[in-house]
């Protein structure tokens, strides 16, 4: 089922998207679980005060001990280092999104500011200890799928826009056609599929693994963060990965 924030969307060429998870991923990882936003018209060149007061709390919070965010070893992170490792991903070379993200607040008390959205989703993940990001729709050609890489994939590496990588054999990937939204599952996104400042439209995708994240807990992230976007955007429709049917979502650009 979708559920929808009331938002008014300005004319234009609709386009499809089809979301989907690959029947060998679904089958060897049943514990995994995928939501999503989509949201249109974004305000992501302006403050978002709600954000920035939220993280300067948590970052406020860890830096004085108050807060202690969960290492490796312990089961929201571990979780994710098993999953890259059955695939023969190092997960200390490439890091699940979370674990990259929960170090780099517990060592430097702070964490850098990209964009609102961006900002925004990586304060829901700190806050649920679960792997969230975001993507520009206006760079998609045919959908999302989370698949196993194949031969003919190319990857741009984020912050690398010149620069062109090839996954590994049977490595896990989100994929948009050949290419390359994400590498080893969820480690780093690609500089193509981008959240910018000028993003108008964006899918925010939030993942749990059922053994360290139940699934009100995946759901109740998704929550906030709709609620948290939901102000400085047009429309905000939440939706779900479904392992046994590609979802075809029809979506109108913003203008």
């Amino acid at each position: 089922m979708t559920q929808s924030y009331d938002a008014t969307l300005a004319d234009s060429r609709p386009r499809r998207l089809s979301v989907s998870m690959s029947p060998e991923i679904a089958a060897r990882y049943p514990e995994c679980r995928t939501v999503f936003l989509l949201v249109q018209g974004i305000k992501n060149n302006e403050p978002w005060p709600e954000t920035e007061e939220a993280l300067a709390a948590l970052e406020a919070e860890v830096r004085e001990g108050r807060r202690q965010l969960p290492t490796e070893d312990e089961p929201a992170i571990a979780a994710w280092h098993d999953l890259l490792r059955s695939f023969k991903t190092n997960p200390r070379r490439a890091r699940p999104s979370i674990d990259a993200l929960s170090r780099r607040l517990r060592k430097s008390g702070r964490l850098p500011r990209v964009t609102p959205l961006v900002d925004t989703c990586n304060l829901v993940s700190l806050t649920y200890m679960l792997p969230t990001g975001g993507f520009d729709l206006a760079a998609f050609h045919t959908g999302i799928e989370l698949r196993h890489a194949r031969p003919d994939d190319v990857y741009v590496p984020l912050g690398e826009p010149d620069k062109t990588e090839a996954p590994s054999e049977g490595e896990v990937i989100y994929a948009d056609g050949s290419q390359v939204m994400t590498r080893h599952w969820n480690h780093r996104d690609s500089d193509v599929t981008k959240v910018h400042e000028a993003t108008r439209d964006a899918v925010l995708l939030l993942e749990g693994v059922s053994s360290v994240i139940p699934a009100e807990t995946l759901l109740r992230a998704r929550a906030e963060l709709a609620e948290r976007v939901a102000p400085h955007a047009e429309r905000v429709t939440l939706h779900e990965i479904d392992p046994a049917e590609p979802l075809d979502l029809v979506w109108e650009p913003t203008r």
